[in-house]
């Protein structure tokens, strides 16, 4: 039996508390109205790069901005007045001068009038810009309100979908009739004990985006779909079949449920199956894997619509749910592999050999290549096509997020495939930590890529709010998954395959 080491558990404590206190300065350093907006873009344009810097400079800028509209409402009023006064004199002229003079004075009148038509005009130009001005900042207010929103929510669904991958890998396992895994099923099935809490967590976070405590998702604002009004949008509104509150929580429900009854029934008859007399419950996991995968390959490509790209919902990719799949996947599989060599290293596992530990480096060295494909292809294609609601969003990416965009392909691709591609190293230890952190982040990266651009817009950097979240889902995930592993043996002692596993050799 395992034993949850004193100093892990002390460092999943920690990072959670620090964690928590990241999320929490997180909101409440997101601005509450425009007059913090204002400051924050003052400060920015000189060099401070948050709401703390030079207070002067914000405050001369928000009395700047009062300034101009009442100037603007001066000069209007001005206008109105010099054209009333215009038409007056232009009539009294018309009524009260004789011919020899009517003409300079029409003239005179006339030009008058058209000095004070284009004050006017101009004074109009400047309230129209003034009105650009409040909206484009309200709609910068909305991204830094995001911010501590989207932070916390990429950090939420990448280590929920971590143990959903571990938990596909897992069914997979069971349905191929694996002989060289049975002796890592343990440690999937703490891994994937994390499915639960981090399930709860997310739902809640869903049920508060559809309360609109946030403006993650642009489909949820009021009025996108009646005509007329200012948010009125036609292609949503042509999607409200689907994208709807109610629906979509409905859906995340079936979803969420459907997994971790898998999860907990599979782990309930493969520890039955340890005091059993026959095959009976490996059975039972054979057949329920198999209908758990066909349900989990639908449900996968749905959740990637409903969670991720919706954010976008004027932009969609017939790839996306198999892209989203690899990202996690290979994620699943690279944390199995972590927490292995970590078990390994304790002492735990000595059925565990170089060549499992080489056959879990394959699976992370294929899957990225597998990730690769499919982000190529739906660049490629997307970027040739030249479409342009399609093109628009890599488009953001590339301009706004060249650094994480470009970054996570070589985390991605480039690092596990000039590492990984070398048999001896998929055997090393140090190596396949390495690479496996750099996968990790890089998939992390990947999903931030997903979310932030249209949550936050060019708003973005990595600060306090995306590093806690990061650091409390992690702590709490070490800490779930490693009690998980206290609570039971760590080999699945009557698995049919179980002999073949431990001598497995090539």
């Amino acid at each position: 039996m395992y034993t949850f080491s004193s100093k892990l558990k002390t460092l999943a404590i920690v990072l959670m508390l620090l964690g928590a206190i990241g999320i929490v300065i997180g909101f409440l350093n997101a601005p509450k109205d425009i007059a913090e907006v204002e400051k924050i873009l003052a400060a920015d344009s000189h060099g401070h790069g948050n709401a703390h810097g030079d207070h002067a400079t914000a405050d001369h800028a928000e009395a700047k901005h009062d300034a101009h509209a009442s100037e603007a409402e001066t000069h209007k009023a001005e206008a109105h007045h010099e054209v009333t006064d215009t038409v007056a004199k232009l009539s009294d002229t018309v009524a009260h001068t004789d011919e020899a003079h009517d003409a300079t004075h029409v003239a005179t009148a006339v030009a008058e009038h058209h000095h004070a038509t284009d004050h006017k005009a101009k004074a109009t130009e400047h309230v129209d810009a003034n009105a650009e001005h409040e909206k484009h900042l309200h709609h910068v207010l909305h991204q830094l309100q995001n911010k501590p929103w989207s932070a916390l929510y990429v950090a939420c669904i990448f280590v929920m979908l971590i143990s959903l991958g571990a938990l596909a890998f897992y069914a997979i396992q069971q349905v191929a009739q694996a002989g060289w895994s049975p002796v890592l099923f343990r440690v999937m099935q703490g891994i994937t004990s994390y499915l639960p809490v981090g399930s709860v967590i997310f739902f809640i976070i869903l049920v508060l985006t559809g309360m609109h405590f946030n403006h993650l998702f642009v489909w949820m604002k009021e009025g996108v779909d009646v005509v007329g009004h200012e948010n009125y949008d036609k292609l949503i509104a042509g999607k409200t079949g689907y994208l709807n509150v109610p629906f979509w929580l409905i859906r995340a429900a079936i979803f969420l449920i459907g997994w971790n009854l898998y999860q907990y029934y599979s782990r309930k008859n493969c520890l039955a199956q340890d005091e059993a007399n026959d095959n009976t419950f490996y059975k039972k996991n054979f057949k329920m894997s198999a209908a758990f995968l066909v349900f989990f390959i639908v449900t996968e490509s749905i959740m990637s619509w409903d969670w991720i790209m919706s954010v976008d919902p004027h932009w969609f990719s017939t790839l996306f749910g198999w892209y989203v799949f690899a990202s996690f996947f290979v994620s699943g599989i690279t944390v199995i592999a972590l927490v292995t060599l970590y078990l390994k290293s304790k002492g735990y596992l000595e059925f565990v050999n170089t060549s499992h530990i080489h056959d879990l480096a394959k699976f992370m060295f294929g899957i990225s290549v597998f990730w690769t494909y499919l982000w190529f292809s739906q660049f490629m294609l997307i970027w040739y096509s030249n479409i342009p609601e399609e093109v628009t969003y890599f488009i953001t990416r590339i301009e706004d997020y060249n650094l994480p965009f470009f970054g996570m392909v070589v985390m991605n691709f480039v690092f596990p495939i000039l590492i990984l591609i070398n048999t001896d190293f998929k055997r090393l230890t140090w190596i396949i930590v390495m690479a496996g952190t750099v996968i990790l982040l890089g998939h992390y990266v990947d999903f931030y890529n997903m979310i932030m651009p249209a949550t936050v817009g060019d708003q973005w950097f990595i600060g306090i709010p995306e590093i806690g979240s990061l650091l409390f889902f992690v702590g709490l995930f070490i800490f779930v998954v490693f009690s998980a592993l206290t609570k039971s043996p760590l080999l699945a002692k009557r698995n049919p395959f179980i002999e073949e596993s431990k001598h497995f050799h090539y």
